[in-house]
């Protein structure tokens, strides 16, 4: 089957997986976002690190040509309590330490991170990147049992998150927001606070993620500014009952702990 995109009637699928499930499709993700980040003069992001390939609590999602040989974008969630912090605690700890007491007043109940989003310029102004990738992130957050999720935002992102209900969260970094990861570049902590209800989202996408949970498995025909695309949507999460939430919170608060004392001995050389 040939792979490569029909730019009249573009056809792709969404799908997600756990990322310790599919590690072939990892690797052409870290491929692809690594050469978006390239191009626009970014080497160093925390989200772009391939560890989390290796993280049992890492859910992946990607737009994949219909033979599974080409990736044109991707996004992940990762769950807190896997085998490293979230991308956004790695990204601002430094600057903000409060971002672990955070992340762990969350994680009690179930907390995760939106993160990794990116789209090659192959299907740029389908709204892959800026909408569909985002609502499904979302969507499937419910499917792990989660009842908040995080996201750590360049300024063109935050109104698609906000869309979907997430709020700036201002008790962290300055006002919510960081110099990251450049000097030059600003980059604002995002917070859905209700997963199940979406009480804060747009009613379009408050709609269009209800209508995904419902029918995980769709084909659908998606338009943004006259632009059509037909998103063969796969989100239910395949081997899901090889993974834990509990089990995963229960590790979310060794990795509280383990900062916490991390940054006792950092403030005090005699702490143990």
């Amino acid at each position: 089957m040939d792979n490569s995109l029909n730019k009249d009637k573009p056809e792709v699928r969404l799908r997600a997986f756990r990322a310790i499930d599919d590690p072939k499709t990892c690797e052409l993700f870290v491929e692809g976002h690594t050469n978006v980040l390239t191009s626009i003069g970014i080497t160093k992001v925390t989200s772009s690190k391939n560890d989390w390939m290796y993280n049992p609590a890492a859910f992946v999602l990607v737009v994949e040509s219909l033979d599974g040989k080409k990736v044109y974008g991707g996004a992940r969630v990762h769950v807190a309590g896997g085998n490293q912090p979230l991308p956004i605690e790695q990204a601002t700890s430094a600057l903000d330490p409060s971002i672990f007491n955070l992340i762990w007043k969350y994680a009690q109940h179930g907390t995760g991170e939106l993160c990794g989003l990116w789209n090659s310029r192959e299907i740029a102004g389908y709204g892959v990147g800026s909408i569909f990738l985002i609502r499904s992130a979302v969507a499937i957050s419910q499917q792990l049992g989660l009842k908040s999720l995080f996201a750590f935002c360049a300024p063109y992102t935050i109104k698609p998150v906000s869309n979907c209900g997430m709020a700036l969260e201002t008790s962290i970094g300055n006002d919510g927001t960081f110099f990251y990861p450049k000097l030059d570049l600003i980059a604002s902590a995002m917070i859905l606070k209700d997963v199940d209800t979406l009480t804060k989202a747009e009613e379009e996408d408050k709609n269009a993620i209800i209508k995904l949970r419902k029918n995980l498995n769709i084909v659908k025909k998606e338009e943004l500014r006259k632009k059509e695309i037909t998103i063969h949507y796969e989100t239910l999460i395949p081997l899901l009952n090889k993974w834990n939430l509990n089990n995963t919170i229960n590790e979310a608060y060794n990795i509280f702990q383990k900062a916490t004392i991390n940054l006792e001995g950092a403030k005090n050389p005699n702490f143990l």
